[in-house]
Parts: structure tokens; C-alpha cells; sequence
């Protein structure tokens, strides 16, 4: 990391954090709590004009890129910075013509080409590609709601990661391999740590904290001409590697493509090629179903079968209660207390409220095989090798 990449970091661990905080405390201490305009306008300027100072040193410099991981802690940084000028409506949202911040998306350009992901800060920065120094990692606020979110969501990615990592190791061995029960009996166990993660980040997440101090810095914002979509808790591979490997979601299904479209570019690029080869192999409920009826009464059959039942009930578990709980709890039960004109961009990835909850529900049935017609669920090949193996 170069003097100037390093004095950057420090100040977004530092300065950066403290003046978010102390602008979030004068908002919370509101009657209304997103009435933010016109407050704190001493603290917002110095926050724009000093981050503004570091980012113009590094353009001088010319040179961000002493490998991915220097460049992408580089892009994190800006990313931050520019996320902080949207949420403080610094930028605002409909503003015309390219970003205010000139500098800021110049940089933020550069790095996001020159590496294959967005130009913006993504969820990898914040979680599993987010170091920590003296205990400390990067965020924006010193807030304990903050703090929270991010550590349970990192766990939950984690143990998401170990899942799908778990499904990858048994396509060279196939589905009636010995082997394949143990891989898969360690899928089911890491979907059950994310399901406590869950429930965790449930019980202690303030929602109000949350909903209006840490949820506004996932907003979209402007890089350059275009505005990108807010980081999103699901913008890794290994969700949608498990969605594929266990045959619960398909890339011909053109609302479940789509998804994996826009969100590529926001991931990781070893992130992306693990995706892409998901995407061309056979999922493992259709190797099973293949060998029907044949192998129907063999031993190897009832063990490795039902354990992938287990698997897809704990994958099913795990969206149900994201949904249920979490999706509902902190972002559409306060958002039904704020006024008409403060929902309009009130989602991280752009579209009305309705329309998100919509497509998230149908995600969740696609996870949990519910019997619906409407969409492409697996739930009566699902019950098809449930009785097979005497289910």
C-alpha cells in the first residue's frame, strides 16, 4: 500500500467514522429521524472536503494498483466515502448529468475496470474482504447496531461459503460416492450455523438503529454517469452455488438469470468464476432423479438421498427465516411508519418496496421447493425422492 493509499485508510478508519456518528446521533435525536436535510452542514462539508483531499492524491499519483487486494482495499475506501455522501444527501439521488463527486468516481472507475467488479463499494468489502487492524475492521459508524449486522452477517456468508464448498467437492466423486453422505452431512451443518447466525442478528439488532442509521449507507448511488444498485447481503456466489448444486434454482429460469446477471459484477472475481461453473454442470437432485427407479432400494441410495433431503430442508430453513423474520422485521414493518415521499428510494437495490418484497418472496419459495404453479419450484421432484426413500 502506497503513503497515499495508507494516509486514505486510516482516515476512513478514523475521522471518517467519527463524523458519520456524530452526524447519525443528531439524526436519531429527531422527531423525525430522516429528516436529515440541513442538518449537521459543518460536519457534512468537512466529511467531503477531507475525504475529497485524499482521493485527489491518489488520482495524482497514478498508481492504486500494488495488487488486487491494495486496489480493492482502495476501491472499499472510496466506495465508503462515496456511499457517505449519498446517505448524507450530499449527492442527491436525482440529481442531473454525472456524479458531484468528479474525483471520487474518476477513481472509482479506474480501479472497478481495471479489476472486473463494480465501481463501487460492494458487500465484500465490509465482510469477508474487510481487514482488520489492531481488532478494528472498516464500517461506517462506531454505532452497536452496525457492528452487529456486520459480524453476523459475515458468519452467515462464511458459513454459506462452507456449505456450497462442501456440494462443489462431490461433483468429481458423484452422488452414490460413500463420501458424498459426508460432504453433504457438511453442507446441512453449515446451513444450520447460518440459521443461527440468523436468529442471532434477529435478537439483537436494534430495528430502529438499524432501519434508519446503518440500512441508508446500502443505498444506490452515482459513479461517473450511472447509477449502481446499493450492496446487498447476498452479493457472493456461495448462496446461489447451493441454489444451482442442489437443483432448487435454474439459470434457465429467466427471474433467477437475471438476478445473476446484475449481481456478477459485484462480486469477487473468483467468486464469479465459481459461479459461471455452477452454471454448466448437472445439479444433484437431477442426478438423483436419474438413477430412479432403479437405484431406488440400494443402501447407497436411502443414505445419500435422504441426506440431500436434509440438505434442501436446511437451505429452505435458512431463506424462510430471512425472509420472514429479518426482511420483514427491519426493513418492511418500519418502513410502513414513514410518509409517502420518503419511500421512494428507500430499497439498496432501486426498485419500490412492493416490487423487492415480491421478488424476494418468490426467491425464498424457489429456496424451500413450495408448492407453487407459478414459478419453477422443484417441490413435486422433491416429493418424488422423499418417497423413494420411504418418505
Amino acid at each position: 500500500m502506497t503513503q497515499n493509499a495508507d494516509r486514505f485508510d486510516r482516515w476512513i478508519r478514523g475521522g471518517f467514522v467519527q463524523m458519520n456518528t456524530q452526524l447519525e446521533e443528531l439524526y436519531f435525536a429527531q422527531a423525525d429521524r430522516a429528516a436529515i436535510e440541513g442538518v449537521g452542514g459543518d460536519i457534512k462539508a468537512r466529511l467531503v472536503e477531507e475525504g475529497r483531499g485524499f482521493i485527489v492524491a491518489l488520482l495524482h499519483e497514478g498508481n492504486t494498483d500494488e495488487g488486487f487486494e491494495s486496489a480493492f482495499s482502495v476501491l472499499a475506501n472510496v466506495g465508503l466515502y462515496m456511499a457517505a455522501c449519498r446517505r448524507h444527501e450530499v449527492t442527491p439521488p436525482d440529481a442531473e448529468g454525472p456524479s458531484l463527486l468528479r474525483e471520487a468516481s474518476a477513481l472509482a472507475l479506474h480501479l472497478g475496470a481495471s479489476m472486473g467488479v463494480t465501481p463501487r463499494f460492494a458487500t465484500s468489502h465490509l465482510t469477508t474482504h474487510n481487514p482488520a487492524v489492531l481488532g478494528s475492521y472498516k464500517c461506517f459508524t462506531t454505532l452497536p447496531a452496525e457492528q452487529v449486522f456486520l459480524e453476523y452477517n459475515t458468519r452467515g456468508i462464511f458459513a454459506y461459503k462452507r456449505a456450497a464448498d462442501a456440494l462443489t467437492r462431490i461433483l468429481p466423486l458423484g452422488v452414490s460416492h460413500p463420501v458424498a453422505y459426508d460432504l453433504l452431512g457438511d453442507a446441512r451443518d453449515a446451513l444450520a450455523d447460518v440459521a443461527h447466525y440468523n436468529q442471532v442478528l434477529f435478537d439483537k439488532l436494534d430495528t430502529q438503529r438499524f432501519f434508519y442509521c446503518v440500512r441508508p449507507y446500502y443505498k444506490p448511488y452515482k459513479v461517473g454517469l450511472h447509477e449502481y444498485r446499493g450492496a446487498n447481503a447476498g452479493d457472493f456466489s456461495g448462496i446461489n452455488e447451493i441454489d444451482l448444486l442442489l437443483g432448487l434454482c435454474n439459470g434457465n429460469n429467466i427471474a433467477y438469470s437475471q438476478l445473476l446477471v446484475d449481481k456478477f459484477l459485484f462480486m469477487m472475481p473468483e467468486d464469479q468464476a465459481r459461479l459461471r461453473d455452477c452454471l454448466r454442470r448437472q445439479s444433484l437432485l437431477d442426478a438423483l432423479l436419474a438413477e430412479l427407479p432403479a437405484a431406488a432400494s440400494q443402501g447407497w441410495f436411502q443414505r445419500n438421498a435422504g441426506r440431500f433431503l436434509e440438505v434442501c430442508k436446511a437451505h429452505g430453513t435458512a431463506a424462510a427465516q430471512h425472509h420472514d423474520q429479518l426482511v420483514r422485521r427491519f426493513i418492511e414493518a418500519p418502513s410502513a411508519a414513514l410518509p409517502e415521499h420518503r419511500l421512494t428510494h428507500i430499497t439498496a437495490s432501486g426498485p419500490p418496496l412492493p416490487v423487492l418484497l415480491g421478488s424476494l418472496e418468490r426467491l425464498r419459495d424457489l429456496r424451500m421447493a413450495a408448492p407453487r404453479d407459478d414459478i419453477p419450484s422443484r417441490h413435486a421432484d422433491l416429493a418424488r425422492l422423499a418417497r423413494a426413500c420411504g418418505g
